[in-house]
């Protein structure tokens, strides 16, 4: 009786026959095989003979082995993809050795030439002649191994793991097959996952996850690693039966495969490192492939004019992607398969590496050079570097977010062309004024195409029309937008909309992610390391006191908050976390990463970052630490104490033309990056382990900073560690919880609001219609400002002398809203409003005019109170768990107005007692006895210790502290049960006994140094 075969040996055969049978592979055996040059010769000279046979005759005439001989030394020194890509010289020819599938299918030379292409497979192949191993599977082209694969059983536990470890152990790289660069990929494979390598390094060898992941790009299915069911098959067949098929296998060599150099970082020459010449095998990663052919399919079928959100995790090799699109889409032709698709590729990004990226990937593709354009004012103007490439015919132009609004009005020869606009982080660069001025300028009219009358006029209506048009998303442009964290204005921007009826039958438009590659799933495939795995949150507790005489009253809320800010940022709250950070670095992370790791501070100001800046130094240099810090901000700022204006450069003390952070911080002795804003997005450090936040965040921006240590650094780096003062865990977990697996946008903005708004506005009765009118038709004429500023000044006299504070702040936040919700919606929706298009123009220059009157100015609070004591203690550390569901978020709030809050006043004393009360030290059950015991009896014992007294003369500093340490842990020992509490809290509370061992040791070590405790010492 026949039953299911469940060996190894039965799923090898079953995916041989997937591959003969339906993808028309031949199958070829282990003795066809020519271990000496590691080839398929008979397949080879098949191949050469029935598409070139004038070259046949050359290689038969010369001899064959020769010719050989010649391929073996190009695959050697080139590797197999630029091998096949541009085939080996000869004497005076060519070989050709692969032919890609053409673009148009019109081409009939080029697809009989396709056809004529040998995909094989072998089993059992026995590579050497040293040993017996042999690869379960191997995949030629045309003769030439390309990829091998080793098959597991995945009845048996984690069988891929197996393969991998096979690889790892018992193929050698020093063996032909297994040379880098001689095949495309290696494969482990069991019926349930599939992982790749690139490059055999024996155990060293680094395998990357090359599944689905169960939701497999689309929002509605489950998340994370692994591949979903398959009604069909095996979990693992889309391998054999989508990526191994010949149309996919052709088209990663041509458009996806590529070596590159990884010494072209332009640190390497500023740091004085040796270039290596090493050289690294790109092959795409599921998701990498699958995104690119998805959204290549989607516009070839339904054209240009469509919009893409793209949702891939931070790390998850997003530059590589936008590289592959753009290469690709420069090649797109439409369904008729007569035109390309796109005229221009216009790249809007904050990477410098990904100009650098993009020129690599393309280079190894074209066979003609300068086809990628940076425009980047180097050696001349952006402007005329713009136009210089527009008249070069470049078909992909690279511009950052700071430079494209500059360049738009010198873009008008674009008008009639069709484009692909690839936007990478897209909350960062599609927000307001630059979409407008993007979209006005690639519009498909100027001004100077609008009818005008006698006098060169042009009516108020055709004007407002084109501003309307202009300021919509383009029809003749295609957007690509790339985050990891799309915020509900990028959702409805860019996302795909689907119709939904909630629980009260009423129809909601949603909006979805085009396709995803989840952080769940990044983590889980250990792509990313988590950086919520070890999360640990400090309280601080602070005493205030008053520094003046009478007993004034302020408003509580602001006061509260105000004083917050206030001992947060003094100096001496910073010197003692800045220890805190150092100790524990020093401590526990240090010699992470195979000794490397490194640090980011993050903190709330350009001053506090000064001040961090400063309590780093002095404490490096007071423990004689090896270690350095970087300050990171923008511009210049006054130092808090000298009032001298700085700039990073100058707190650095780097030269000014040296000031290159991200290179001077890869140095081994800069440990520590203090940043104030720049660098808690895009900043990518693989040796960044830990990270010190003293600033609150929330939403897209804590995910965005909080990921900057997630890159992998394998087989070195496992885990990062954050260390956060300020944010609560629960916080913190709000946060990334919508961005942990697919965020959708549960509606679409409500268009109607903006009527409400009007109306709302119009009721306060201070601008007329005619005042609106007459300002838009002055500012489009080009009047001066003596003719526009008497309407807004007019309007803001009525605000003044009619409204009262109510009403100023409601009229107030209605303006702001209707203005912010017009230019969100006016390049998303088919309306025309003449009347909204004229309203948000004046109200835009009408808001920086009106004030509302604030109460009568008070005493600042923080003039009348002092610090009277800082510390923070640890208050947890966990890892934060994360819900496997997805996320809605909601659209964009429109406030239909607002109004003053009730304020709240009290005493500055009350405000005083009740701040501290809530801020205020650990609560002891005997307080007053701990404190005692703490700060009075236990110093003054040790100080009345001789051999204390002599460790501390006779000692250096880090000796000596060594032995004080061991002396406070005994002393707490014999209060082990007359003080339990204090005992528990000592020897539970690492960070606690760490900090009051410091404290001792200061108090004892600065009286050890007067000269009265050194007689003492010596009697």
């Amino acid at each position: 009786m026949n039953t299911t075969d469940n060996s190894e040996r039965g799923f090898q055969r079953l995916i041989v026959k997937a591959l003969v049978e339906q993808a028309r592979y031949a199958e070829s055996t282990s003795q066809e095989f020519d271990r000496e040059f590691c080839l398929n010769t008979a397949q080879l000279y098949e191949f050469i003979r029935s598409t070139q046979p004038e070259h046949d005759e050359l290689i038969r005439k010369k001899g064959e082995r020769s010719f050989l001989l010649r391929l073996e030394k190009k695959i050697r020194e080139k590797g197999v993809i630029e091998t096949l890509r541009k085939g080996v010289k000869h004497f005076d020819k060519t070989i050709d050795l692969f032919y890609p599938q053409p673009v148009s299918l019109y081409n009939l030379k080029d697809q009989e030439r396709y056809e004529a292409n040998i995909f094989s497979v072998t089993q059992e192949l026995r590579y050497t002649d040293e040993h017996g191993n042999r690869i379960d599977l191997v995949i030629f082209l045309n003769g030439l191994p390309i990829i091998t694969m080793e098959l597991k059983n995945a009845f048996t536990y984690q069988a891929v793991k197996q393969a991998i470890k096979q690889y790892q152990d018992t193929r050698s790289p020093k063996d032909t097959i297994f040379q880098f660069g001689r095949c495309l990929v290696h494969f482990a494979v069991d019926t349930d996952l599939v992982y790749m390598s690139t490059e055999l390094k024996g155990k060293n060898t680094l395998f990357l996850p090359f599944n689905k992941g169960l939701n497999d790009g689309r929002p509605a299915k489950p998340f994370g690693a692994g591949n979903p069911p398959n009604p069909n098959g095996l979990k693992t067949a889309y391998l054999w039966e989508e990526v191994l098929s010949k149309a996919s296998l052709s088209n990663i060599i041509e458009k996806f495969a590529q070596i590159v150099k990884e010494d072209d970082d332009p640190c390497s020459k500023k740091l004085g490192l040796k270039a290596t010449g090493k050289k690294r095998l790109i092959f795409p990663r599921y998701h990498q492939l699958t995104v690119v052919r998805q959204l290549l399919a989607h516009v070839k079928e339904h054209g240009v004019g469509q919009r893409y959100l793209i949702q891939h995790s931070a790390g998850s090799g997003k530059s590589n992607s936008i590289a592959w699109l753009a290469h690709q889409l420069v090649g797109l032709y439409d369904r008729t398969h007569t035109q390309p698709l796109f005229d221009s590729i216009i790249v809007v990004t904050d990477r410098t590496v990904l100009d650098r990226q993009i020129k690599e990937t393309i280079k190894k593709f074209y066979h003609v050079g300068s086809v990628v354009e940076a425009i980047t004012g180097v050696g001349g103007s952006k402007t005329g570097q713009l136009k210089e490439a527009l008249a070069n015919r470049k078909k992909i132009i690279i511009v950052t977010v700071q430079t494209f609004p500059f360049l738009l009005n010198e873009m008008d020869e674009l008008s009639d062309c069709r484009f692909a606009i690839i936007i990478d982080e897209a909350h960062s660069s599609q927000s307001g004024e630059t979409a407008a001025k993007m979209n006005a300028v690639l519009a498909s009219k100027t001004l100077n195409d609008l009818p005008r009358d006698a006098e060169g006029n042009i009516a108020d209506e055709d004007l407002i029309n084109h501003i309307i048009e202009s300021r919509k998303m383009l029809k003749n442009a295609s957007y690509f937008a790339f985050t990891a964290t799309p915020k509900n204005k990028t959702l409805e921007t860019f996302g795909v909309p689907h119709k939904d009826v909630n629980e009260n039958g009423e129809e909601k438009t949603r909006f979805d992610p085009f396709h995803t590659y989840s952080m769940q799933q990044a983590i889980e495939e250990e792509f990313i390391v988590d950086v919520l795995g070890q999360y640990t949150t400090y309280n601080s507790y602070y005493k205030l006191r008053k520094a003046v005489e009478g007993n004034p009253d302020y408003e509580t809320k602001e006061a509260n908050k105000k004083l917050r800010a206030y001992v947060e940022g003094h100096e001496f709250a910073i010197a003692e976390k800045a220890k805190i950070m150092i100790d524990h670095f020093q401590r526990d992370v240090h010699h992470l990463i195979n000794g490397q790791a490194k640090a980011m501070v993050v903190t709330k100001s350009i001053e506090a970052a000064m001040k961090y800046k400063d309590a780093f130094d002095a404490y490096l240099q007071e423990i004689r630490s090896p270690y350095k810090a970087i300050v990171a901000f923008s511009g210049k700022k006054k130092h808090y104490n000298t009032g001298e204006e700085m700039s990073e450069a100058d707190m650095n003390k780097f030269p000014d033309d040296d000031n290159d952070i991200p290179c001077q911080f890869r140095k081994q002795e800069y440990r520590f990056l203090i940043v104030a804003e720049k660098f808690q997005t895009g900043f990518d450090q693989p040796l960044l382990h830990t990270m010190y936040v003293d600033k609150q965040l929330s939403g897209v921006a804590a995910v965005q900073t909080l990921s900057r240590p997630n890159r992998a650094y394998k087989p070195h780096k496992h885990d990062t560690f954050i260390l956060d003062f300020y944010n609560s865990a629960d916080e913190i977990k709000e946060a990334f919880q919508d961005y942990y697996t697919t965020t959708i946008l549960s509606e679409e903005t409500d268009a109607n609001k903006l009527n409400d708004l009007e109306d709302g506005l119009a009721e306060y009765q201070i601008y007329t219609q005619e005042d609106v009118q007459r300002y838009f038709t002055l500012y489009y004429s080009n009047a001066d400002r003596s003719q526009t500023d008497p309407f807004l000044d007019r309007v803001v006299a009525l605000f003044q002398q009619e409204l009262q504070k109510d009403e100023q702040v409601d009229f107030k936040s209605k303006a702001k809203s209707f203005v912010r919700t017009y230019s969100y919606l006016a390049k998303l929706l088919d309306f025309n409003n003449p009347d909204w298009e004229r309203l948000w123009l004046f109200l835009k220059y009408l808001i920086p005019k009106i004030k509302v009157q604030d109460e009568d100015d008070e005493d600042n609070v923080l003039e009348a109170v002092d610090m009277d004591s800082y510390r923070v203690s640890k208050q947890q550390s966990a890892k934060i768990d994360l819900a496997s569901e997805t996320a809605g978020i909601y659209p964009i709030p429109v406030s239909e107005g607002g109004s003053l809050a009730e304020k709240v006043f009290d005493s500055l004393e009350a405000i005083i007692v009740a701040f501290n009360k809530r801020h205020g030290d650990i609560e002891w059950t005997d307080r007053d006895k701990v404190n005692k015991i703490l700060f009075h009896d236990i110093p003054e014992q040790l100080q009345e210790d001789q051999e204390t007294l002599a460790t501390l003369h006779n000692s250096d500093k880090q000796n000596a502290k060594i032995s004080i340490d061991k002396k406070i842990f005994d002393v707490i020992q014999d209060l082990m049960f007359s003080h339990t509490e204090l005992y528990k809290k000592f020897v539970d509370d690492a960070d606690f006994k760490h900090r009051y061992q410091d404290f001792i040791f200061d108090i004892l070590w600065q009286k050890a140094q007067q000269p009265s405790m050194m007689a003492r010492s010596s009697l």
